[in-house]
């Protein structure tokens, strides 16, 4: 059973249930678009108004220079992947600016078909009444445009420091600017192989404090190339607390830390390690001339046999009365087909 929507009339919006073989072809200039197997008859004016979308690049210019082409029927087979409801929630934007959210649509799946048909999904767009779902969506959007700020600001330049000091990676911490930094010159705290590189910003400090803005810088720097990425919480060393004094051993130094967001990326595929390969160094039996070969005495014994254009044929040793087929003789290598 296919359906059909007419959505040629801003007021009204008929629904007529057709079998799919028989369905009427509209007349006129109307479209009919097909959509998880349903049929949507639309005025192609609504798309031209709004030339900026998916679906009015596909039908501003003439059908005949178009791209999209009709099935054997005359229909249009778009959005794949979009289901009906959503679809036509979709089409309500042509007509009145307006997306309202399905009830039983996630606010996800609402969002990659807006996405995928150059639908502008924000609160003057869209209506929910799933607002949990979507301050949800509207939030990673907002996290999205927020670190592409903090890479080309604050990020990349400490990167590209690193690169010029021939480094391969970047360990990045993101401290408050109200965090004292103060480290004892003979003692400094036990910080390991990597040398962190600090960023002082509140903004991106706050920024790293939700999992889900991670999740979403994480992607953004994999979609940038980037390689071996994590990003996290980790404890910093500020400064001095105490020192401890051991009975003849070396004073203990202990730091005060406080939490706050790291990640560490490389840009290069194999990171620390040797391009080159090790050989190991096997000793060679092989001999350079035949009398070396004859002296040298062997368990298994090769027979060398010199023809008389000067080559030489190197029959390989025999089993043993111990092997399990004994009476079988090897040919010569090089007389076996």
């Amino acid at each position: 059973m296919a359906h059909t929507f007419n959505s040629g009339n801003p007021s009204t919006l008929s629904v007529n249930s057709a079998p799919k073989c028989c369905s009427p072809r509209p007349s006129g200039d109307r479209l009919t678009l097909v959509v998880d197997d349903t049929r949507f008859v639309v005025d192609p004016e609504l798309f031209r108004a709004h030339p900026e979308t998916m679906l009015g690049r596909m039908f501003t210019t003439s059908l005949e220079n178009n791209f999209t082409r009709p099935n054997e029927r005359g229909e249009f087979e778009v959005a794949d992947g979009i289901a009906a409801p959503v679809f036509r929630s979709i089409l309500e934007y042509y007509r009145t600016g307006i997306v309202r959210c399905p009830p039983s649509t996630p606010v996800n799946e609402l969002r990659e078909a807006c996405d995928y048909l150059l639908i502008p999904f924000d609160a003057d767009t869209v209506k929910c009444q799933n607002l949990r779902g979507f301050l949800h969506e509207l939030s990673n959007e907002g996290a999205r445009q927020q670190f592409e700020h903090f890479v080309e600001d604050l990020i990349l330049p400490v990167m590209v420091q690193c690169a010029q000091h021939g480094e391969r990676e970047c360990h990045i911490v993101v401290l408050a600017e109200d965090d004292l930094v103060e480290w004892d010159e003979d003692f400094p705290p036990q910080m390991g192989e990597d040398q962190s590189q600090i960023i002082t910003n509140n903004h991106m400090c706050r920024f790293f404090k939700y999992v889900e803005n991670r999740d979403v810088a994480k992607q953004v720097l994999k979609e940038r190339g980037l390689k071996k990425i994590r990003l996290g919480i980790e404890g910093y060393p500020t400064y001095k607390e105490k020192i401890k004094r051991r009975p003849g051993g070396r004073p203990e130094v202990i730091y005060n830390y406080v939490q706050r967001p790291f990640f560490k990326m490389s840009w290069e595929k194999e990171e620390a390690r040797s391009r080159h390969v090790d050989f190991q160094c096997v000793k060679s039996k092989s001999f350079t001339n035949l009398a070396a070969a004859a002296d040298t005495p062997s368990t298994e014994q090769s027979i060398f046999q010199q023809e008389q254009d000067g080559t030489i044929n190197v029959i390989p040793p025999q089993p043993s009365p111990s092997e399990p087929y004994p009476d079988v003789q090897i040919p010569p290598e090089g007389d076996a087909e």
